[in-house]
């Protein structure tokens, strides 16, 4: 098992990094798009917590930024139906506050929201987990606060994809004072595009 890889980053592609470790050998790892833009520029020493996933004819490394993000994907993983590249999918699309508020909310559109995700399986998702998942992320996790999960789920709500409601909200400033429902309607303006 490779639990961690601590090293350099050398290059990043549509869902995945390349980390030099010791100078020697370099890892492709499989991350989740909000991580890989997070991560910072080529040349930059990270730490990602790991888990490796052998099939038959190929080992992927899965990595991300927190314990947490990683605990939630093996959650995902042990699943009936959902691979490694589905729950990774559904963490890109969704960030781990975001899953953790539609699961445990039972938003099962939010969950079928993500490509290759349909309501059979998101409910699914929802009944093994639901009872899981409501310790595992506290605060902030890979830049996404408690309350823009909140925002995400509205947008959702409302029938945006949980990809167009992630993207609006990861562009979004900050500002003092600023309310749930300013937020709301912050993203509502940038998804209209005024």
């Amino acid at each position: 098992m490779i639990a961690a890889i601590k090293g350099i980053l050398e290059a990043k592609g549509q869902d995945w990094v390349q980390v030099q470790v010791g100078g020697a050998v370099s890892f492709q790892v499989q991350v989740p798009s909000s991580l890989k833009e997070n991560l910072g520029d080529l040349g930059d020493e990270v730490y990602l917590h790991t888990q490796l996933h052998i099939r038959d004819d190929k080992a992927d490394i899965y990595g991300f930024a927190t314990a947490d993000s990683l605990q939630l994907f093996n959650l995902l993983n042990g699943v009936s139906g959902i691979g490694p590249r589905t729950a990774l999918a559904i963490l890109s699309d969704l960030g781990p506050r975001s899953l953790v508020s539609a699961i445990a909310g039972e938003n099962v559109g939010m969950l079928a929201g993500v490509s290759g995700v349909g309501a059979r399986t998101a409910g699914r998702i929802v009944l093994e987990l639901k009872g899981k998942v409501a310790q595992v992320v506290e605060g902030e996790v890979d830049g996404v606060p408690d309350r823009d999960g909140d925002v995400m789920a509205a947008l959702t709500a409302l029938g945006y994809s949980a990809n167009e409601a992630r993207k609006v909200v990861s562009t979004m400033g900050r500002e003092e004072g600023e309310t749930l429902e300013d937020r709301i309607r912050l993203a509502l303006q940038q998804i209209g595009g005024g």
